[in-house]
């Protein structure tokens, strides 16, 4: 008896494990995931408008996996393939009977039976024959899906997989391909088509036996038509629809964008920022732009257009659109290319010297000739102004003071500031780049400095909309890929630049000279403001154009993807004209709020934009960022006059008591030289009385200036040529007597200019004016250059 209760025990273990090896083998004998076939990668907008796609890897389009399905395609799927698809468990046993009845009767395979489940397993299973043994294996695998899917999901994958003819794959890329519309903009007669497709794909597909693939969709039709799925007037008007007679290419609406996101997410279904109207007005002002540029042999062109909210992209334009011109390098995404930045860096160092609080609007800085070691800037004219505005040295884009205000802010400070503000290509220390780090020395990207520039605009949004407070990182770069939440960052609650300072800095921008086309803005009442920004690389090489308002920032470079220069390629004249078209295409921005809170009163002096002295007679009262630490005004001086006012006296030549004593303004020789030019009120100091001496000598020199080595100069013909020396003299039609090495070698009035030819070596420049002013300039000659 005990040996047959254990034998029994045994029995009964051994089928449990049976059981239980059969159940684990069922459950697990459906591979997951269950189809491994790569995607192609979708991009798509936020409300999931079509932009562009890129083929999977083995060369099939096949759309990754939607969420949802059509009804209409549902309805005409399930009464073709599948009318009991929610009521069987993954296998249709009459169905199965009938097939296999209907074999045996033809002697071959001519029915298979198979549910929607089956045929998805089916295509999980590719390459696999058609067989009894096979369509077992099938089964087994529908009635394991049916238990860990839901019909929803299967549906869904079958749907993503389907075969539709050639090397389309999916319900949604066959919509696209044959129709050139998403499945749920598709009428009752294009989605009976597609319907019918997967039955058998590669005996019928548009294309190939249209007529027997019409008659397999009019069936179809009048099926639902019986089954009350459609009425009667959209039965015969679908039966008048033709079948598609050609297969469409894929939208491609922002071409460079959906490359970059082919990279970043292959195989994937991403959603980005596109405005899709906004893309395609960008897209043909560029092209409009192009065809003229391009008989300038100027190529290539990019744009950007950024939501100053949020960072968003709304049009990502790379290139031109011209693929078939491969000579041009039109496939290249400038959008991310290194390219000279030119003077487009210049608005961050005047934000930047603001924070500080170095800077005033109004402050007066040197535009002389300047030379630092090897480094000589120019301004774009070449010309000199002596001494400018701040806030019109920035609108106006002058280089030297650029590079002296970078002189005093500090290269290295600046690059980190740069660094931080999101550069990203400043790959190498900050003294490889020097002060030509503000004229174009470093390389810079159109994404980047958008998103720097959108960002510094989004600074004075955070301080009107957060009562002053920045809560999250100032400098992000742009974002193309839709988020389910802002990514907001905890770092850096203190903020780099306040309000304050940019608010200056938009603000001296708002005074750049626009084009031509765009001239007489400020006469309409529909005017926008609009704080913009060119540079232009050297050798015409790139032209940028950056424009900023409340709402956005627009972002463009033209030029040559090789780095070919061109004549006229210039920021103001290519680039802005382009950027200021598409602000023509962008709604209405009001301008920012005026930063009050972070402003204090600052008097200053009216003539130099420093604090005033004990000698400045006219003042203003301005507004700067608390904190400012701007300087006393160096050039107001006391100076004595006689009775007369006309000339000037010291105690050496008569009585402090008779004297006239009355503030001046007055610059260096050098910079009054070139300053009086251009500003006609300049009153030059008055001359020294008779018998009495100079304090100071009138005389500077301008050329050469910090430095003691020059070079010869080789003329066209192979000759060698002479030197230019310079000077600026504070005295009008005063003569200036000009030795060299004790040998006298001419005179000079009112221009004082000399060419000298002198011999390698170390030589001596003496200079006296007729009042007896000296000046001694000691200098060596390197040779020829």
């Amino acid at each position: 008896m005990m040996k047959y209760v254990l034998q029994k025990r045994k029995t009964i273990l051994f089928l449990s494990a049976l059981l239980l090896a059969v159940f684990i083998g069922f459950w697990f004998v459906v591979p997951r995931p269950l189809i491994s076939s790569p995607y192609s990668t979708i991009v798509e907008t936020e409300n999931g408008e079509l932009l562009g796609a890129r083929i999977a890897d083995d060369g099939q389009w096949r759309f990754p996996e939607q969420d949802s399905l059509p009804s209409k395609f549902e309805s005409c799927l399930l009464n073709f393939e599948d009318q009991y698809f929610y009521s069987h468990p993954g296998i249709n046993p009459v169905s199965l009977a009938r097939a296999f009845k209907q074999n045996i009767r033809a002697k071959k395979i001519v029915s298979g039976g198979s549910t929607i489940t089956m045929q998805l397993c089916r295509i999980a299973r590719s390459g696999k024959a058609r067989s009894y043994y096979n369509k077992l294996i099938e089964a087994v695998w529908a009635l394991n899906l049916e238990l860990r899917l839901s019909k929803k999901d299967i549906l869904l994958k079958y749907c993503a997989n389907a075969p539709f003819g050639g090397n389309v794959v999916g319900l949604e890329a066959a919509s696209w391909r044959y129709f050139n519309r998403s499945p749920f903009d598709l009428s009752w007669s294009e989605t009976a088509t597609l319907a019918v497709l997967p039955n058998a794909p590669s005996l019928i597909y548009p294309g190939r036996r249209d007529s027997l693939l019409l008659q397999k969709r009019n069936r179809l039709l009048h099926k639902l038509l019986e089954k009350k799925e459609i009425d009667s007037l959209t039965y015969k008007l679908s039966l008048l629809e033709p079948i598609p007679s050609k297969v469409y290419d894929l939208p491609s609406t922002a071409y460079h964008l959906v490359e970059q996101v082919a990279k970043k997410h292959k195989g994937e279904r991403v959603k980005v920022t596109i405005e899709k109207q906004i893309q395609k007005e960008t897209a043909k002002i560029v092209e409009r732009f192009h065809s003229n540029l391009k008989s300038n042999h100027i190529n290539n062109a990019a744009a950007l257009v950024l939501e100053v909210r949020t960072g968003n992209v709304l049009a990502y334009v790379g290139n031109v659109s011209d693929l078939r011109d491969e000579e041009n390098g039109n496939h290249v995404d400038i959008v991310h290319a290194p390219r000279s930045t030119g003077s487009i860096l210049k608005p961050f160092l005047y934000a930047a010297l603001m924070e500080s609080g170095d800077l005033s609007p109004g402050m007066l800085v040197p535009d002389i000739p300047s030379r630092y070691g090897g480094f000589t800037p120019l301004n774009f004219d070449h010309g000199y102004d002596g001494a400018v505005r701040t806030d019109e040295a920035l609108a106006r884009s002058l280089n030297i003071p650029a590079v002296r205000m970078l002189q005093k802010y500090g290269v290295e400070a600046f690059y980190d500031f740069l660094k931080k503000t999101g550069m990203t290509g400043l790959s190498y220390p900050a003294g490889h780049y020097g002060l030509s780090l503000i004229l174009g020395g470093a390389e810079c990207t159109l994404w980047d400095l958008s998103g720097m520039y959108a960002s510094m605009a989004r600074i004075l949004l955070q301080y009107e909309e957060q009562d002053g407070f920045y809560s999250f990182q100032q400098f992000s770069p742009p974002s193309w890929k839709v988020r389910d939440t802002p990514s907001k960052s905890k770092e850096n609650l203190y903020p780099r630049l306040r309000a304050a300072s940019v608010y200056l800095t938009l603000n001296a921008l708002l005074n750049v000279k626009r084009p031509a086309n765009e001239a007489g803005w400020e006469s309409f009442a529909s005017a926008r403001k609009i704080a913009w920004k060119t540079g232009t690389s050297f050798g015409f090489r790139d032209a940028w154009a950056v424009g900023i308002t409340k709402d956005y920032v627009v972002a463009v470079w033209a030029g040559n993807a090789d780095g070919e220069g061109r004549s006229g390629l210039t920021g103001s004249s290519v680039a802005a004209p382009i950027m200021f078209d598409i602000f023509g295409i962008l709604p209405q921005s009001e301008w920012f709020a005026y930063p009050v809170e972070e402003m204090q009163s600052v008097t200053v002096c009216a003539q130099s934009g420093y604090r005033p002295s004990m000698f400045c007679e006219k003042v203003d009262t301005i507004h700067l960022p608390f904190g400012t630490k701007i300087k006393t005004c160096p050039w107001h001086q006391r100076i004595h006059l006689d009775q007369s006012k006309q000339f000037r006296v010291t105690s050496a030549c008569m009585n402090p008591s008779e004297m006239v004593h009355q503030s001046w303004f007055v610059l260096p020789p050098v910079m009054e030289y070139y300053y009086k030019q251009k500003h006609p009120l300049y009153n030059p100091l008055p001359p020294f009385k008779e018998g009495c001496a100079a304090e100071s000598a009138p005389m500077e020199w301008i050329y050469p200036r910090e430095m003691n080595h020059v070079f010869i100069p080789t003329q066209l013909d192979g000759t060698p040529g002479k030197v230019l020396f310079e000077l600026a003299h504070q005295q009008n039609d005063v003569v200036v007597y000009w030795y060299l090495d004790e040998s006298y070698v001419g005179e000079t009035r009112n221009v004082h200019k000399m060419p000298l030819d002198p011999q390698i070596g170390r030589h001596k420049l003496y200079l006296v004016d007729e009042e007896g002013n000296q000046l001694v300039k000691f200098f060596t000659v390197e040779g020829n250059q």
